[in-house]
């Protein structure tokens, strides 16, 4: 307990000293895989030098279900050395979802987000790349429990 909790004040210390600078703004795509195809429209909003709000509209599926989602994460941004940050943050999703033959149903889900971005802006490039993981527990809906994807992003900042 005590590793722990010297550990999140070590990485808290380390956020005070050297917080990312967030991008105004940025748009693009997020690419998902596991058991099933997806992606997203994703947005994120500057909110500060080190926070943002990241807004999702996603799909996706396989051959026995099909998806939409919104999903919106609140992130704090540090940097690790010159365009490398990592970020992590909470969030929500709320979702409509469709099984086989049997009705759809809303889902809502509580959980956040963490990853690794490298923002192309240190090169004069207005691209920001970014890896990430989001777990999240779904309280509503026929898949209830904890569920998490990795994706891929992709944004043009302006």
């Amino acid at each position: 307990m005590k590793k722990l909790f010297s550990t999140i004040a070590l990485i808290s210390l380390f956020g005070l000293i050297a917080t990312a600078q967030v991008n105004p703004h940025a748009i693009g795509l997020r690419f998902g895989g596991g058991s099933s195809y997806g992606g997203e429209i994703s947005y994120q909003q500057g909110m500060g030098d080190a926070n943002r709000l990241e807004l999702d509209l996603g799909f996706g599926g396989n051959a026995d279900h099909n998806r939409m989602y919104l999903a919106g994460i609140y992130h704090w941004d540090w940097n690790i050395t010159a365009g490398l940050n990592w970020f992590v943050g909470p969030g929500a999703s709320v979702g409509f979802y469709h099984y086989g033959d049997n009705d759809g149903y809303i889902n809502v889900a509580l959980g956040g987000q963490i990853g690794l971005e490298y923002d192309f802006n240190t090169l004069a490039v207005p691209i920001l790349l970014s890896l990430d993981a989001r777990p999240m527990w779904d309280f509503l809906g026929d898949n209830s429990g904890l569920g998490w994807g990795a994706a891929l992003g992709i944004r043009y900042t302006f």
